[in-house]
């Protein structure tokens, strides 16, 4: 389980989080939502260990998350961070060379299902296909949680809908969570459980996917629009 406790975070005079408390349970496709700079990649990072809170704890199944938790977190982030001089295969070699729990026969598979070609640097793909690339390694990854900063960012918007319906094949939800940050919605609302709003560093509000559907009568992007119309 993931669990932020009353966790901030600033940097310098800016205050990215406000004291946000929230609960992952495991087995989930949570979307934390919200608009530019509401706090959403800083809280990934948070849970990743790849920054500290402020003030706050944030808990790993039960354990104080650190750059040790890498261990146990597949994390993608929004920017490109791959050696440009590696042809894809050498970029899925170095993965499986640093990561024990990374599975070969599901980046193989994913490659395929992405239509890369193994043999192209990774400096001369498309941004698409770079994105591509990024979810192939971080997926192929049998870690409990992954983490993904805008999965879709720079994918042709006519074959988002189909690698969404795609990724859930490359997913186990009996042993994995996945928390994703995304501005595609309309794509991606099909595959969450749960969505976690988000604004200008607060929690706004936590809800399942399917309640807002069968209860309020609206879309993710609606439900969003109303809520935040409703904090101004």
């Amino acid at each position: 389980m993931i669990q932020l406790d009353n966790v901030s975070k600033r940097y310098l005079t800016k205050k990215a989080l406000k004291n946000v408390s929230l609960q992952i349970e495991p087995g989930h496709i949570v979307g934390l939502i919200g608009s530019n700079g509401s706090g959403k990649s800083t809280t990934l990072k948070l849970i990743s260990g790849l920054i500290r809170p402020t003030k706050g704890t944030v808990l790993i199944d039960g354990t104080m998350a650190d750059r040790r938790a890498c261990r146990k977190i597949a994390y993608l982030s929004e920017l490109d961070a791959y050696y440009s001089f590696f042809t894809v295969k050498q970029t899925v070699d170095f993965y499986e060379q640093t990561f024990h729990d990374f599975n070969r026969e599901k980046a193989e598979e994913m490659i395929d299902f992405m239509k890369l070609d193994r043999d192209q640097k990774v400096k001369n793909l498309s941004k698409g296909n770079r994105g591509r690339l990024k979810i192939v390694v971080t997926l192929s990854r049998e870690a409990p949680f992954i983490l993904m900063d805008e999965p879709l960012s720079g994918l042709d918007p006519m074959v988002r809908q189909s690698i969404v319906k795609g990724l859930i094949s490359f997913i186990d939800l009996e042993k994995q969570t996945i928390v994703l940050t995304t501005h595609e919605l309309q794509e991606i609302e099909p595959l969450l459980d749960t969505v976690i709003l988000i604004k200008d560093g607060e929690i706004l509000d936590q809800r399942r996917v399917e309640d807002i559907r069968s209860k309020e009568n609206l879309s993710l992007v609606d439900w969003m629009v109303k809520k935040y119309e409703s904090f101004c």
